[in-house]
């Protein structure tokens, strides 16, 4: 089936709509001002146009979109108004859709056809929405960038010669480019917060526990949740991340028979009202020109819209947990979190070798996390936990906690290996010197380990033309706090910009 063709009025409706929010699309879909046979095959042609290059939709259905288009305009006009109904959307490839294959990238997962939807992806289509195909991802969802043997290399529409950010980086890639609105990602290491970060999206890292895993991932049959890792969404605005999250939550059918979550309100409905605690510069490390940069643009913004701002410097003692520590700890749990962990490079397992007893930073941690013992797992494990109780008491004083996302805006594509060699180049003050991969994680862990809920808002561009972003911490469960404040001030300064070349309009014209 072809796009239809269309009147010129009805062109300009899509047009429109090519970066409007899901909200906004839901609400033509519902007015009629636009059918939803007609919005999606205004999202096919963008993506038959673009993706040859971007290479972000790497598997998809859209005949059986098509059919739910269908049903969807059937249901508009019975009056049905689910809030996503006719809306298309992609998930990142390590969610299940019956029918459609789940590799992580790995090709030997390469024939794993999904027999059912996972919980998150059946709670979007409960919803209405319209699931087009699956986005990519790095091999195995462990890489700050997304390329893999069975699907290849997913590219910035802000540059095609660097990453969108992994793993959820075919999410974000996505979304800038104008297919669809919202997005299905899962984060334990930054990997929907980086991703957004690179591409000037929107991305929420949810309370650890409030999103079901179930039917993500491969091989196929975990029942477990994974440890520090969460389902949340990816999107263009701030508002579409609640939207997606109320739909997620209460989804496993063991659970919710006998308990179901409800999010307390955001703590502020205007910016004057938050408390906010800057972090710009990580214990220990030189702050970088783009930290700099996030962290001079949030302020001035905040302070000009007469929010209290206030740094690490300003508290008493013992008031900001020790961040040097917990990253330590972050690393020692998210690397003993593997069921089947990855080989240890030559060169790692020689650095293994030569660690002294009691070195404790967080590369002792990240190398000996792999063949941690259970008992030492446990006493780690209960330093989480009472690290969770420190960040409580800061969320007494404070509403939020607002970060850079990483050292640098979106790099250049680095496929050297092995992966814990690679080097990134950072501009600080006096010059750029070369950062390992291993120390892009500060800021993205900071929440995880707490199991914090973070969102990730765009800031504008640098200097470069790149987006930068910084992310919100909020106090655990109170997701909607941190959405709210992206929210906020989305509506003051703005938020997404589309990339130069994906216009709206742009899609049947020669780019």
């Amino acid at each position: 089936m072809s796009a239809p063709e269309l009147d010129d009025p009805k062109s300009a409706v899509l047009d429109a709509l090519t970066f409007a929010s899901a909200r906004e699309q839901a609400a033509a879909l519902a007015e009629g001002r636009v059918s939803a046979v007609e919005l999606l095959e205004h999202t096919i042609a963008r993506i038959t146009r673009f993706d040859g290059e971007l290479n972000a939709v790497v598997a998809r259905d859209f005949d059986t979109a098509r059919a739910a288009a269908r049903d969807a305009d059937a249901a508009l006009a019975r009056g049905d108004r689910r809030p996503l109904l006719g809306v298309p959307i992609t998930v990142k490839e390590s969610f299940d859709v019956a029918g459609l294959v789940t590799s992580v990238g790995n090709p030997a997962f390469a024939d794993n056809v999904a027999e059912r939807d996972s919980l998150s992806v059946g709670a979007l289509r409960d919803a209405g929405a319209l699931i087009i195909g699956k986005t990519n991802v790095p091999l195995a969802l462990s890489d700050l960038q997304s390329y893999n043997e069975v699907y290849g290399l997913t590219r910035n529409p802000w540059d095609h010669e660097r990453t969108p950010g992994g793993s959820s980086g075919g999410s974000s890639a996505a979304l800038a480019a104008g297919y669809v609105a919202l997005e299905l990602g899962s984060d334990i290491g930054g990997s929907i917060r980086i991703p957004a970060h690179f591409t000037g999206v929107y991305g929420h890292k949810p309370s650890y526990g409030l999103v079901s895993l179930l039917g993500a991932g491969a091989p196929r049959g975990r029942f477990s949740a994974r440890d520090l890792s969460v389902a949340g969404p990816l999107a263009r605005s701030a508002g579409d991340l609640e939207l997606a999250l109320d739909l997620l939550l209460n989804r496993d059918p063991l659970t919710n028979r006998a308990w179901h979550v409800t999010l307390p309100p955001a703590r502020h409905a205007h910016l004057a009202g938050f408390r906010v605690l800057m972090i710009d510069t990580w214990p220990g490390t030189e702050r970088s020109v783009s930290e700099r940069l996030v962290s001079e643009r949030v302020v001035e913004r905040l302070r000009t819209q007469g929010v209290q701002v206030s740094r690490p410097a300003d508290l008493p003692g013992g008031l900001l947990p020790d961040l040097t520590r917990s990253h330590a700890l972050y690393r020692t749990l998210l690397g003993s979190s593997l069921a089947e962990p990855p080989a240890l490079s030559e060169a790692a397992r020689e650095r293994l070798a030569a660690l002294a007893p009691d070195d404790d930073s967080a590369d002792a941690a990240w190398l000996r996390a792999p063949t941690l013992a259970h008992r030492d797992w446990l006493r780690a494990d209960e330093q989480r936990h009472a690290l969770r109780h420190q960040w409580e008491r800061l969320f007494e004083s404070f509403d939020v906690v607002v970060t850079p996302v990483a050292p640098v805006p979106a790099f250049r594509h680095n496929q050297q290996q092995p992966k814990d060699a690679r080097t990134y180049p950072v501009a600080f003050e006096d010059g750029v010197r070369e950062v390992r991969f291993l120390d892009f994680f500060y800021w993205a862990g900071l929440p995880v380990l707490p199991g914090l809920p973070a969102t990730s808002f765009p800031l504008g561009l640098d200097d470069d033309g790149l987006p930068v972003s910084a992310q919100a911490v909020g106090p655990w469960l109170e997701d909607r706090t941190p959405i709210a404040f992206a929210a906020l001030l989305e509506e003051v300064y703005g938020g997404f910009l589309v990339p130069p070349g994906y216009e709206a309009g742009n899609t049947r014209a020669t780019r």
